[in-house]
């Protein structure tokens, strides 16, 4: 009985051991949480691969952040300037890129700005500034608030002028829209997030379809290198099969009322 028992708990451990060895830690954006996709991916990952993939849900600053320091294997992030600074400073191994969206601008019905009427994104967003009207930016550091932050200067704005219309409520895409949803205001958002989210109140999507708001997602792999705990093994794999068939099926697949909220276009390294 007693060399019975011991059996079984050494199985026990081993089974964990095993279990542990194919887990990895990711740092993905809050958009790709917010949009469904995670729930959509994690579990075909599990059964194509017996990898645990644990996601830390972040802005794009932040997780960079997670990967210079090691604490995680992988990250999924859309700022390429930083993302590319992150490769040649040796963070990372490369830059992959799996798939896009795109950015939008979301504002109430009435418009009091007439951003539906501008000719392009940058002509809205003087539009916003010279009628004071009320914005709400994520003013987190991460991918949207940098897609944000070049938009401004590529206006000729500069937000730190702003008055009490702007408003950096430094948090992530769900709850600076609950925020724009609940004082009626405009804001930039990636169209994913906008089209999962359930509480609009009456914001619309005003603004879309500009060259300026692509919205590339990429995937970089935490140098081993720098930090010899990660699972640089492991990351590989889940790339591997992140630009696969299989996940160009559920990533382009995945639609909210007949719109798709992510494309597909994985690349080769570099």
């Amino acid at each position: 009985m007693r060399h019975r028992l011991i059996l079984a708990l050494g199985a026990i451990l081993l089974a964990g051991k095993a279990q542990a060895a194919d887990m990895m830690r990711m740092a993905v954006t809050t958009s790709f949480h917010n949009s469904g996709l995670s729930d959509v991916l994690l579990p075909a990952i599990r059964e194509d691969l017996g990898l645990e993939v644990q996601l830390l849900v972040v802005g794009t600053g932040q997780a960079l952040k997670l990967g210079q320091a090691g604490d995680v294997d992988a990250i999924l992030v859309h700022s390429r300037a930083a993302e590319e600074a992150f490769v040649a400073e040796g963070h990372g191994t490369h830059r992959r890129e799996i798939m896009y969206n795109d950015f939008v601008l979301i504002g109430p019905d009435d418009d009091p700005a007439g951003l539906s009427q501008a000719a392009d994104v940058l002509q809205g967003l003087r539009r916003i500034a010279g009628a004071e009207a009320t914005f709400v930016s994520r003013g987190d550091l991460s991918g949207t608030h940098n897609r944000e932050l070049d938009l401004w200067a590529a206006a000729d704005l500069e937000p730190e002028g702003f008055g009490r219309w702007y408003n950096a409520v430094g948090a992530g895409m769900g709850a600076a829209l609950n925020t724009a949803s609940g004082m009626g205001a405009y804001i930039l958002s990636d169209r994913a997030s906008w089209l999962n989210f359930g509480n609009k109140g009456n914001l619309v999507m005003l603004h879309s379809g500009d060259p300026f708001l692509f919205n590339q997602y990429a995937y970089l792999p935490v140098n081993p290198d720098r930090h010899r705990h990660v699972k640089h093994d492991l990351a590989l794999r889940l790339e591997h099969w992140m630009t696969g068939e299989r996940a160009r099926d559920l990533i382009n697949g995945h639609m909210i009322d007949g719109q798709m909220l992510f494309v597909f276009n994985a690349t080769d390294p570099g």
